[in-house]
């Protein structure tokens, strides 16, 4: 099987190249079994390494790792483009249709609009969402466990809802808490997921990224440690 060498390739190329190594006659053995189950892990290492990429500011490594990140997108549209549930065509017409919705002011549906910028609260009314519970529903069980807790918090906050541990103190009641279990325990995991929880809420009220702040202590950490002999 031969593809045209006809550089540069485009979007649509992406396409096409991955529904060739998806036929179920001629195609890789490997593309062609794949489920969104299988290659899940490997969209959320690519986005991770995208970040890396633009955490480096390396244009050269961020061409190759955004593109990466587009082959994730382009190899699940095709799942579904074989099933029949939605094309590469729908994907690209609703998030450009969700960006000329989402800016009123720039695209003249409401001229003189100044934009909203809680862009959550957008989301909410173009979903339907109007309780606490919608709001928080709508969360990615997929993110990283200290992310999600923080936007669970921001969300809450947002609606009004006491949040309990919401000081320093509780976070040391968390912590002594923790001295108290017998250690690998089920116990033992639910007294660290209350200290990570109110720690996060703490965080919030400071005005600090947990995610953010955690990822620069780890690299201080192997700052610190120097190289390995």
């Amino acid at each position: 099987m031969e593809y045209p060498h006809n550089r540069p390739y485009t979007a649509d190329d992406l396409v096409r190249i991955i529904t060739l190594l998806r036929d179920p006659v001629n195609g890789c053995p490997w593309d062609k079994v794949q489920t969104h189950t299988s290659i899940r892990m490997n969209f959320l290492e690519e986005a991770y390494e995208a970040v890396d990429a633009l955490d480096l500011d390396d244009p050269v490594l961020m061409c190759e790792e955004l593109g990466d990140v587009l082959m994730q997108v382009a190899f699940h549209t095709c799942m579904e483009q074989e099933t029949g549930r939605f094309t590469w065509e729908q994907v690209c017409d609703g998030v450009c249709q969700k960006l000329i919705e989402r800016h009123p002011n720039i695209f003249g549906t409401q001229p003189g609009y100044e934009g909203i910028t809680d862009w959550d609260a957008l989301k909410n009314k173009e979903k339907g969402r109007r309780t606490l519970a919608d709001d928080l529903e709508s969360v990615p069980r997929a993110m990283p466990a200290l992310m999600r807790a923080a936007k669970l918090q921001k969300r809450a906050a947002r609606h009004g809802a006491a949040l309990q541990g919401a000081d320093a103190a509780a976070l040391a009641d968390a912590a002594e808490n923790l001295q108290t279990v017998q250690p690998a325990s089920a116990q033992a995991e639910q007294a660290v997921g209350e200290l990570l929880f109110a720690a996060a809420n703490l965080a919030r009220q400071a005005g600090v990224d947990p995610e953010q702040a955690l990822q620069k202590a780890n690299e201080a950490f192997c700052t610190a440690a120097g190289p390995v002999a």
